[in-house]
């Protein structure tokens, strides 16, 4: 099943589509994962507007999860997860622009795998971290790179406004040891990597964060990325797609555009 979050008629609402190739949402009365019923209510998927398909608490950022990644910035892979935030006011949804701030000269795309939180976890182990996933996303960490080198702290390098495009949807029918992760500027490849490179899995990750934080239904958490990272200039186009799931999509543009 995919789960979406479009707007409607009524505002934002989400949806589903039962399996891929359907071209039909069935709008639900809230997020699957508080209770959301099917309302009845029918739309053709290519009439929907796609907003993201999540409203977090929060976004938990795993910095340095591919060795290869790492290394290609000159860093040491960390001994445990290496976490940061994201401030939810930097989600974007898929189709709309990345905005490359002022104070920025080098902004990058970061492909992940994104995994939306299915239920209220806290000091987890991995078995249980895992059951409570709900899906699978993309997501795109969009970096301020020199920022991020000159500063301590990632913050102001990743909380931008549009700095976490995600979507285009969730997916609820995975295998976490087979994902995969490319991304793409203007068609070109320049990432990818199974889920198997990352220094910590999936669920471990899930694990490692319930015991520094309770993690709320619909918490959105961004696993890392793989080597290849690079810049973003004004009218590029971006993607990330994880195999299974579908393909988020983006173009860039300069700040007062």
């Amino acid at each position: 099943m995919r789960v979406l979050r479009i707007q409607h008629e009524r505002g934002a609402q989400f949806a589903r589509i039962s399996s891929a190739s359907s071209a039909q949402l069935e709008l639900l009365s809230a997020a699957p994962w508080l209770g959301g019923q099917a309302t009845g209510q029918t739309l053709p998927l290519a009439d929907a507007q796609l907003l993201a398909p999540v409203t977090p608490s929060k976004v938990v950022c795993v910095g340095r999860n591919y060795a290869a990644h790492a290394a290609e910035l000159g860093n040491a892979v960390p001994a445990e997860p290496l976490l940061f935030l994201k401030p939810p006011s930097a989600l974007l949804a898929t189709g709309a622009a990345i905005v490359l701030p002022a104070q920025s000269e080098r902004v990058e795309h970061e492909a992940e795998i994104g995994v939306v939180i299915g239920e209220q976890i806290r000091n987890a182990d991995a078995q249980a971290a895992a059951r409570a996933i709900f899906g699978i996303t993309c997501i795109n960490d969009v970096t301020a790179r020199d920022l991020q080198r000159k500063e301590v702290q990632f913050t102001r390098a990743k909380g931008f406004d549009t700095f976490c495009p995600v979507g285009p949807w969730i997916e609820t029918e995975f295998a976490l040891d087979q994902l995969t992760v490319t991304g793409r500027v203007n068609g070109s490849v320049r990432q990818h990597a199974p889920a198997t490179a990352m220094v910590t899995g999936i669920a471990a990750l899930v694990a490692f964060i319930s015991q520094v934080m309770t993690l709320e239904p619909g918490d959105l958490i961004a696993t890392g990325t793989p080597e290849g990272v690079g810049p973003l200039v004004a009218g590029d186009s971006v993607e990330v797609e994880v195999s299974g799931v579908g393909t988020l999509r983006n173009s860039v543009v300069s700040a007062g555009r």
